[in-house]
């Protein structure tokens, strides 16, 4: 069996906040059962018993919501305990945690340092575009407590990164956005998810503005490395690798869909973070295996419908980099049930045709060629 990376939602999708463009709620609208609760003692002993059944050399815990910290300090603890308890192979473990930060304290912070957990706190830019979309229940911004989480995850010497969704309002301040941003050393920007079945782009960037915002970071990130002050971006780190003959970390960019197993909180497992659907469910983990769940008939479908590639794509020059993006950015499907092209297809193209080749130059410096 190969190493096993699972998602799990240990408090389903809710969340303290009310992110105005959160994809999750429209994810939870979506489906019969719209909020699967907290996860029990039980079922979290059922997949880590499981992950590590199957697993081989490796095993990653990645934790996301709705806000998974809403599950408490003490489920975590627990998870540590459980893992040492079923870990007879003795693999390797990774644990993660994506946070939107309003509940982190010096309590919290202590246990990512000493479980070598791997934080990712969202922060869209600047105090001005992360307060008019990333509010909390009473409708305020919440900049100010995310901000602190970051200086109590630093004073602790915990690990974390950055996320930073793309709306429209980021997308037109990629220098004000990039600037806010830097000092955390590590970035990550994904473009802003609308709706199922949304025609009209209510929070995602245009694609002329996201083709910019690409452009204009990726300056920002070039002439920092060529100075000496790296700033890591996810894609272009990701764009670099692949010119160096390396496989992309990111699945959005591999060039299709693979099945990664997402649990929600009662159990249930799906095959993305995007498709937590039932139409894709593909078992339940206090019953089934991950070995009988990967064979489902959802699960070959999942994958085997992202396959196809569009005849613009196969002759677009920039393919080999661009391998036709995200399944979610490829909806509405067509008239035969193929995904179609890209909704940032115009961006690419404006990205790659404009800075390739200062892509392959730092390649090139990497790989000491």
């Amino acid at each position: 069996m190969p190493p096993l990376s699972i998602l799990i939602k240990p408090a389903s999708g809710m969340c303290q906040y009310r992110c105005r463009y959160c994809f999750y709620q429209d994810v939870m609208n979506n489906r019969e059962v719209k909020n699967a609760g907290l996860m029990t003692r039980d079922t979290l002993e059922a997949l880590v018993k499981r992950a590590f059944q199957y697993a081989e050399g490796a095993a990653t815990f990645a934790f996301q919501g709705g806000e998974p910290t809403l599950a408490g300090l003490s489920f975590f603890k627990e998870l540590i305990s459980l893992q040492k308890k079923h870990n007879v192979k003795g693999l390797k473990v990774f644990n993660s945690i994506q946070t939107n930060g309003g509940l982190i304290d010096d309590d919290w912070a202590e246990f990512f340092y000493e479980n070598d957990f791997l934080i990712g706190l969202s922060i869209d830019g600047d105090r001005d575009t992360h307060d008019k979309y990333r509010l909390n229940a009473e409708g305020k911004g919440t900049y100010e407590h995310t901000r602190r989480a970051a200086e109590i995850l630093r004073k602790h010497n915990a690990q974390f990164n950055i996320l930073c969704v793309v709306n429209d309002d980021i997308a037109v301040r990629p220098k004000e956005t990039y600037n806010a941003l830097k000092k955390y050393g590590y970035l990550q920007f994904i473009p802003c998810i609308d709706d199922f079945g949304s025609e009209e782009r209510m929070f995602s960037p245009t694609a002329e503005n996201y083709g910019r915002f690409l452009i204009e970071t990726f300056d920002l990130y070039k002439k920092d490395y060529e100075s000496g002050s790296y700033v890591s971006i996810r894609t272009f780190d990701n764009y670099v690798q692949m010119l160096m003959g390396r496989r992309p970390e990111s699945c959005s960019m591999s060039g299709r869909c693979s099945c990664y197993f997402v649990i929600e909180g009662n159990g249930d497992v799906y095959p993305c973070d995007f498709y937590v659907l039932d139409k894709w469910r593909l078992g339940n983990i206090k019953e089934d295996s991950f070995l009988s769940m990967s064979k489902t008939k959802a699960a070959k479908e999942f994958v085997s419908s992202s396959v196809y590639v569009n005849e613009d794509c196969r002759k677009c020059a920039y393919y080999a980099l661009c391998r036709g993006g995200c399944r979610r950015d490829r909806e509405p499907f067509d008239e035969c049930d193929r995904p179609g092209k890209n909704r940032y297809c115009k961006s690419f193209r404006m990205f790659f045709s404009e800075r390739k080749e200062a892509l392959v130059e730092i390649a090139r410096k990497v790989s000491g060629r």
